[in-house]
């Protein structure tokens, strides 16, 4: 069922129900306080009655004849009988109106019981014990509220014409609090349906609401969308370039290995394989690469320990220096009363190490003079780690793209590479809470710097 017509009932129904139940109320409390009303209107009138009965009877027995008749009218049907009390009937009025139940209410009042009320083919019916002057009187009154049926009966079009109306009100309104609901997530379904991640460039789905909910809503699905489409480029574009670049230098590997195979002189396949070996490691570290990429880009949890960052940097350079033992790096702590406490991580050593060694990496491979310097900033509570070189610098237009999959400046249209591991040393330093951004000094110095 769609949210529209969910809202436009359950507003509706609880709305609607809600007033019915009030105006049955308002109905029952105004039957109630008729038949009250009316049933102490009779009592007061069996009172007056009984109460002349006895000023007049000592003159005339006639005489409340003619009273009856005088307020004959004050009823619209009526019957009353007067008992003393011995239960003798002493006055009856000249209505017609039979009084069925009339023996059994009389045997049933006593002085202890001297109230009862009851219906009798729609009248109101009292039976009551009454004492004047010291005297017990028992009194029937049978009547029929013909003004306060008329009364109830009028509130009762009244009440239905006011529900009506509410019903007619509550689904127009409903109608249209549902359609302004709905709409906004209608056009995000509509979005969502022509949303394809295929394209390069999709526009954010923007919805026109101030409902927070909404709002946080778009926002969530546009981070969801952003995620998604990330790792459809990044699944697109490594299949393209892994099979592209991948596949000549295996190519190159397989073909000069078959050349090793043919020959005969064991020098020369020795002094040939060590070439070939950093080649196979090479292919194997930017395998690496991408597995360590796609385990992160998949939420894979990791687990953390306490570490020093300058160890683990110096077991870098000195890897990196095995590959290229003509490449210096300088290492530097900045103040001269530097907190060693600074350098304590809490970090997954493995990533670490990887992220750490693509950024030397990037300084072996862009610098002009063979030497890179390290400096470890411990002058604030943030280590500031900086790894600078000098030589090429990118262009200001493409340093914003420095940590985009695949990217390569120009400065980079000689160097091998797959524009993959500045993107993965980001991705491993969000993970550890630590920032890294690119900016180049002059026009010739490249400069890295992480704060963490």
């Amino acid at each position: 069922m769609k949210i529209r017509n969910k809202i436009l009932i359950y507003f509706s129904s609880t709305v609607i129900t809600v007033s019915a139940l009030s105006l049955v109320i308002v109905f029952i409390l105004f039957s109630a306080h008729r038949e009250e009303e009316f049933q102490q209107q009779q009592f007061s009138k069996t009172k007056h009655t009984i109460g002349l009965i006895e000023e007049f009877g000592k003159i005339s027995a006639e005489l409340s004849l003619l009273l009856d008749k005088q307020d004959i009218h004050d009823f619209y049907d009526e019957k009353m009988l007067i008992y003393d009390n011995n239960k003798k009937l002493i006055f009856s009025s000249i209505d017609s109106l039979e009084i069925e139940k009339s023996a059994l209410i009389l045997n049933n009042l006593s002085v202890s019981n001297a109230w009862m009320e009851t219906k009798e083919d729609g009248y109101d019916l009292i039976g009551v014990y009454v004492e004047n002057n010291g005297k017990g009187y028992y009194g029937i009154s049978k009547a029929y509220d013909y003004f306060g049926y008329s009364k109830r009966d009028f509130l009762q079009n009244v009440l239905v014409g006011i529900f009506l109306a509410i019903v007619l009100i509550v689904l127009l309104i409903s109608f249209y609090l549902a359609n302004i609901i709905a709409k906004p997530i209608s056009e995000l379904t509509k979005k969502m349906e022509d949303y394809d991640l295929s394209e390069e460039e999709n526009e954010s789905v923007e919805l026109q609401t101030t409902t927070t909910e909404l709002k946080n809503l778009s926002e969530k699905f546009n981070e969801l969308l952003k995620r998604t489409q990330d790792a459809f480029r990044f699944q697109k574009y490594s299949i393209q370039h892994i099979s592209h670049e991948l596949k000549t230098p295996i190519a190159v590997l397989v073909s000069e290995l078959e050349k090793i195979e043919q020959q005969n002189d064991l020098e020369r396949i020795k002094s040939d394989l060590p070439g070939q070996t950093q080649k196979a490691k090479s292919l194997g570290h930017i395998i690496d690469v991408l597995l360590q990429t796609s385990k992160i880009e998949a939420g894979q949890q990791i687990t953390k320990a306490n570490v020093r960052i300058d160890e683990i940097m110096f077991n870098c350079i000195a890897e990196i220096n095995t590959l290229y033992p003509a490449f210096n790096f300088e290492v530097y702590f900045t103040p001269d009363h530097f907190n060693e406490d600074i350098l304590n991580r809490q970090a997954n050593e493995p990533l670490i190490k990887q992220a750490l060694l693509n950024l030397l990496l990037n300084a072996v491979h862009y610098s002009d003079n063979q030497k890179a310097n390290v400096t470890f900033d411990g002058s604030s509570d943030v280590l500031t780690l900086i790894v600078s070189n000098s030589g090429k610098v990118l262009k200001d237009d493409e340093q914003q793209f420095i940590f985009t999959h695949f990217f390569r400046g120009n400065n980079a249209q000689t160097q091998q590479g797959f524009g993959l591991g500045l993107v993965l040393a980001k991705r491993i330093f969000a993970i550890h809470d630590a920032k890294i951004h690119y900016y180049s000094r002059g026009k010739s110095e490249n400069v890295f710097e992480v704060n963490w």
